[in-house]
């Protein structure tokens, strides 16, 4: 391998770490402790308890992550973090996430109603093509009167449902590539296998 591809190898990237459940909060402070830059999105939701009691809450976009932006050789400061569990990737190498996902994610929170939304692979893909988060391909959905579109981080399979106007959208390019079921939906007795949409 020559110089370049070790410098990339070893550049400042954006990576996900996964944490114990209900632990979010508590490891965006310490990762602000330590001085690891961090980024945990949150969403506004309003919760009724069996009471009948309602509470404006702040939870995590993605439960059991929270984003750090480091240089590889650094994963063991993430690690030595109470409540972290591992950081994602492939074997020993890390999964590093675009930082154009990071930075549109960052620009949308506060200026568009944003919440979790199960990850999907297979529908209709769109391009949004302008406001905060242009660029941003998703699959397209609709709730009640309003248009969603879901947009996937693959790296954690996890998925966001943004609201978007209809005349904000286009076609994204059709060669996309193949799509692939989730573990839950693939047969028991064959390995992932890559699908056609319907």
């Amino acid at each position: 391998m020559g110089g370049a591809a070790e410098v990339q190898a070893f550049s400042v990237n954006w990576f996900a770490a996964y944490t114990n459940s209900h632990h979010e909060k508590c490891v965006a402070s310490q990762f602000a402790e330590r001085e690891i830059e961090s980024f945990l999105p949150l969403y506004a939701t309003r919760h009724r308890w069996r009471n009948r009691c309602e509470m404006n809450l702040e939870l995590p976009l993605f439960p059991n992550y929270v984003f750090v932006r480091i240089n590889p050789r650094e994963r063991v400061r993430v690690l030595e973090v109470p409540g972290v569990v591992s950081l994602v990737g492939f074997g020993r190498t890390l999964a590093p996430l675009p930082d154009f996902e990071i930075e549109a994610l960052r620009s949308a929170l506060g200026q568009r109603k944003i919440e979790p939304h199960p990850y999907l692979v297979i529908g209709e893909r769109v391009r949004i093509k302008c406001g905060p988060m242009a660029g941003m391909e998703g699959v397209l959905m609709r709730k009640k009167n309003n248009f969603r579109v879901v947009l996937a981080l693959d790296v954690i399979m996890r998925s966001v449902a943004v609201e978007v106007d209809a005349d904000d959208l286009e076609p994204a390019a059709k060669s996309a590539g193949p799509v692939f079921l989730p573990p839950d939906c693939a047969p028991s007795n064959q390995q992932r296998q890559p699908c056609r949409p319907l």
